[in-house]
């Protein structure tokens, strides 16, 4: 067993060290999220995830996975399903929905759609995302499904689909239901997903004001109104869950997702929200290792017609360390050596590790670059005998 030492600040430097050592190492995945202990932060919010959008890192959580009402925030799940049909092709902006007695007389904050008019997609989306609206959520399900109840088993389908295992929606708007929950961990894949999937739609998160039937209303979320590059996505605010927010700010190319939720004013979330989202993009940063299809190093072939195998990486590695630690950082290429000929390009050879100090090993694949065939009868013997008596191992 044998690994190269690579220097991670120094990562297209071509003299690999070889150095031996009786360790096996473990995989964990080809983009790496970092963990974090050691890294005090303290909120007042009751459940608090806070993502780096490119690696998925997680930077920051308290309870992330306890079940809490979602309240407003589940609008976000309303607005995916119209931007997926969007998307689709199966709405455009233009197209009306009819406003029902039901969403009329819905209480709680509103677009204020008029009874049996007709309202613009893109009227609707405005009136989530900005006015908070219930009663254009409401407009929204029976527009797309039918029925607010029959929407509500199409978000769990969609919800399941996004890995949010861990929801259930019985409405549109996310009006109090003791059968109506979420977690900070699946309403950030909700808020990802919807950065992901719908650029061209997502710009309607940053909007600040809407004003529909004469009534200007602004945006509640706190973070579109301070210098952090906040660009979306939805509060939230019922008795039993306090005051949330989900929300996404991008500094420097570098995107954060941060929910949080339960708090005990709608200052303590904007307070709250930029303490935390201004210390993601203070204390960490991103770094780039290896780029997709990469060669990470090379490694000695056995009985082969080429004397070396290229190791490559499939994907980019990309990981999200604190800035202080960084510099810690070892990244090692660990692989039996020589390897025997014949090798198949994208055959799995070696590992690639990267460890710090006190944290977690993880480890990436690495696959030859080419194929390497195997050495002819004769110049198999050639090569064994010179093993013998030598140790050469070409």
């Amino acid at each position: 067993m044998s690994y190269f030492d690579i220097n991670p600040m120094d990562r297209h430097a071509r003299d690999r060290k070889l150095i031996k050592q009786p360790h096996l190492f473990l995989i964990a995945a080809f983009i790496m999220a970092f963990s974090s202990p050691g890294l005090a932060l303290e909120t007042l919010g009751k459940q608090v995830i806070l993502v780096d959008a490119e690696t998925g890192a997680v930077l920051f959580e308290k309870n992330a996975d306890q079940r809490m009402p979602p309240s407003s925030m589940s609008k976000i799940m309303t607005v995916y399903k119209l931007f997926e049909e969007l998307k689709n092709g199966g709405l455009s902006l233009t197209d009306t929905f009819n406003v029902s007695e039901k969403a009329w007389r819905k209480g709680g904050s509103k677009m204020f759609v008029r009874v049996n008019s007709r309202v613009k997609v893109e009227d609707l989306i405005r009136g989530i995302i900005v006015q908070s609206g219930n009663d254009a959520t409401i407009v929204v399900a029976e527009g797309l499904a039918g029925s607010e109840d029959a929407f509500a088993g199409e978000l769990n389908t969609t919800a399941r689909g996004l890995g949010m295992t861990a929801s259930n929606f019985t409405n549109a708007s996310g009006w109090p239901d003791p059968d109506l929950y979420t977690t900070a961990r699946d309403l950030a894949r909700a808020a990802l997903a919807t950065i992901k999937n719908f650029p061209e739609f997502y710009h309607y998160y940053k909007e600040k004001s809407f004003t529909y039937n004469g009534i200007r209303q602004a945006n509640r979320n706190p973070t579109l109104y301070r210098k952090l590059g906040a660009d979306g996505l939805k509060t939230g605010h019922t008795r039993a869950a306090g005051y949330g927010l989900t929300t996404s700010a991008v500094r420097n190319g570098r995107r954060l997702v941060l929910v949080i939720n339960g708090l005990p004013s709608a200052k303590a979330r904007a307070v709250e929200s930029e303490r935390i989202l201004d210390w993601g993009f203070r204390v960490f940063d991103n770094y780039s290792l290896f780029q997709e299809g990469e060669t990470v190093t090379e490694a000695q072939v056995w009985m082969g017609q080429q004397g070396t195998v290229p190791l490559n990486i499939r994907k980019a590695l990309v990981l999200t360390l604190p800035k202080k630690v960084r510099r810690q950082m070892k990244v090692s290429v660990v692989f039996e050596q020589p390897i025997p000929a014949p090798i198949r390009k994208g055959d799995r050879l070696a590992k690639l590790k990267v460890t710090m100090p006190g944290r977690q090993t993880h480890g990436i694949p690495l696959y030859a670059g080419n194929d390497v065939m195997q050495l002819g009868l004769f110049s198999r013997l050639g090569a064994a005998i010179k093993f013998i008596l030598w140790g050469e191992s070409g």
